[in-house]
């Protein structure tokens, strides 16, 4: 990779890091669903309109949207509304290689490599780690929502890779579009129409702020920069530099929110990443897997 490629794959996971502290801003002033659903209104549905039609078939673009767009933002939207603090929640969210893992075992018939299993077994010890370490300081339900997360983005990588998009930024621009109907549905059930129309007359330069964020910065261009370098080269290249979005992620709820890591919980984030790597990392020699990006 050259090194301006580099320079954008790490441009690309600062973007995503700082991503989880501007939801937790974000969330100060949206409903999570809500909030969700905003993001992908203003990400989705002006560029399908340059974009033009997916490249694929509308059942994975559906698929994805669900699954990824509803179900994983939604979950974690509304864990992190629940008490999971920003960099906590970068951290457990990247369960989602061992999901994505035990998914193509069971789905695609992938025979998963031994470093691959002992990876998730240090990726699952660290999670327990975390578990027990958060005691009363976050609600254990809530970040169970965050594990769960981690599983439908499993589930959405899963379909991606039988997908195969050629254009990545494409794709999830429509999966983000089929992702804003139901997370609007799902607010008005759930929030109720008196906070949502609340959040909306009441936002302010803050709010504003997170969404632009969220939508163009954190989709639009980190979804585009991605997709470019997955075009370029091999998964097996590009895909380690998503193990240092956590390490911003602590980094940025810590310089930003004031949010501490303790020895326990660093020690945890040493044991998932190692895992992750694990599994992430491969010989050249093996077949490139193309998976959603982190975000």
């Amino acid at each position: 990779m050259n090194p301006r490629h580099v320079l954008l794959a790490l441009a690309v996971v600062l973007v995503w890091g700082i991503n989880f502290v501007v939801i937790e801003v974000g969330l100060e002033e949206f409903p999570p669903l809500l909030f969700s659903a905003l993001r992908f209104l203003l990400a989705a549905v002006p560029a399908i309109f340059v974009l033009g039609r997916p490249r694929v078939a509308w059942r994975y673009v559906i698929g994805v949207g669900l699954a990824l767009g509803v179900a994983k933002f939604g979950l974690l939207f509304v864990a992190m509304d629940h008490g999971v603090p920003a960099g906590l929640a970068s951290l457990v969210l990247q369960s989602q290689v061992i999901f994505t893992v035990l998914f193509a075992v069971l789905v695609l018939r992938e025979r998963p490599r031994r470093t691959q299993l002992i990876g998730i077994g240090v990726a699952c010890l660290g999670l327990l780690l975390i578990v027990v370490d958060s005691g009363l300081a976050t609600p254990v339900g809530a970040l169970l929502l965050v594990i769960a997360a981690g599983a439908c983005w499993g589930v959405s990588n899963t379909v991606t890779r039988h997908a195969k998009p050629q254009d990545m930024l494409r794709f999830m621009v429509w999966v983000s579009a089929v992702a804003v109907l139901p997370l609007t549905v799902l607010s008005l059930l759930v929030e109720g129409p008196r906070a949502d129309m609340d959040a909306l007359r009441s936002i302010d330069l803050g709010g504003a702020a997170a969404l632009l964020y969220l939508a163009g910065v954190a989709t639009l261009f980190g979804f585009g920069a991605w997709g470019f370098l997955l075009g370029r080269y091999d998964a097996s290249t590009v895909a380690p530099f998503s193990l240092l979005v956590p390490v911003v992620g602590m980094g940025a709820a810590w310089l930003l929110r004031g949010e501490a890591v303790g020895a326990q919980q660093a020690v945890a984030a040493v044991l998932i990443m190692g895992g992750m790597a694990c599994t992430v990392i491969r010989p050249r020699v093996s077949r490139p897997v193309v998976t959603a990006p982190v975000g």
